[in-house]
């Protein structure tokens, strides 16, 4: 199948998808946007995950960490609209979150070469599950980020929903979150830069953001679902307890996808044991050693 061929398919699928989770989700009697957000993401997930057994390619369930957000936060600004003071503070959320799934799902079909590709973390763990390798990937590459992305966008539910005015804590909500938006976005553009001039393949590229942090896009990342939280506790500060989302997303980071990223680095490229002594692996070092 060709990349064009791949991407049509893949467009095709999600919207299929997206219609028939509505559709389930419209016939259901529950009151709870929260509720009806979790089941709709369930829905989608199990369609997707069909479509990536059909393609034999669990890379068709990427674009959903992206994706799934951006309908999340469009439904809950609905439900929420019209709420006395709370429409300025729905409509940053929900623009924020669009501008950053919009960017981080064209960055990924940008780059992506269609069915006969997948992420290298998937082909990984199909050499070492072999036959029990889609029961791994139901589990672990489609069900629990969906759950974890849907318990970080809790707090979206909160600020989406509120009726407290827009105050203080929201600009600083709003500046923490288009920062994070930024630096994963530079990231990731001088990454391309450097690749598309030939930087080596086995040398570590160390230039721009990447020279004070060794995952700046990661950084980004996480400091994005932090700022969502922010917003959370401007809408209340009864909403503390809903950090259990940005704080789920950081320890899948910390835990599983950057151990991963890191022992492939250090078997890829001469010089990365020595770029990890000098250049901190997220949050730049204030005094950084020689």
């Amino acid at each position: 199948m060709s990349r064009r061929t791949s991407l049509a398919v893949l467009w095709a699928a999600y919207l299929w998808t997206i219609a028939v989770a509505w559709a389930v989700g419209s016939f259901l009697p529950v009151e709870s946007p929260l509720a009806m957000g979790l089941i709709i993401d369930l829905v989608a997930t199990l369609m997707i995950f069909v479509f990536s057994v059909i393609f034999d390619n669990s890379s068709v369930y990427d674009p959903f960490w992206s994706v799934a957000p951006i309908f999340l936060a469009g439904y809950w600004t609905w439900c929420g609209w019209h709420q006395p003071g709370g429409d300025g503070r729905a409509v940053a959320v929900a623009v924020l979150v669009a501008l950053w799934g919009i960017r981080l799902t064209s960055n990924f079909l940008t780059h992506w070469r269609g069915m006969s590709h997948e992420d290298w973390r998937y082909e990984e763990f199909r050499a070492r599950t072999g036959s029990a390798y889609w029961v791994v990937s139901f589990f672990g590459f489609h069900l629990v980020p969906t759950l974890i992305v849907f318990a970080a966008c809790v707090p979206v539910y909160f600020a989406c929903t509120s009726d407290r005015p827009f105050g203080v804590l929201d600009v600083v909500a709003a500046a923490v979150t288009l920062l994070a938006i930024t630096v994963e976005a530079v990231a990731d553009r001088q990454m391309r830069s450097a690749v598309a001039a030939g930087h080596p393949g086995n040398r570590t590229f160390r230039g721009g953001l990447w020279s004070v942090s060794r995952h700046p896009n990661y950084l980004g990342e996480i400091g994005f679902w932090w700022g969502l939280y922010l917003f959370a506790l401007a809408a209340g500060l009864s909403h503390w307890w809903t950090f259990v989302g940005p704080a789920a997303v950081t320890t899948l980071f910390l835990t599983v996808s950057l151990p991963m990223i890191e022992s492939r680095m250090r078997k890829q490229r001469s010089d990365y044991e020595a770029v990890s002594e000098e250049v901190a692996m997220l949050i730049p070092n204030i005094f950084p050693r020689r």
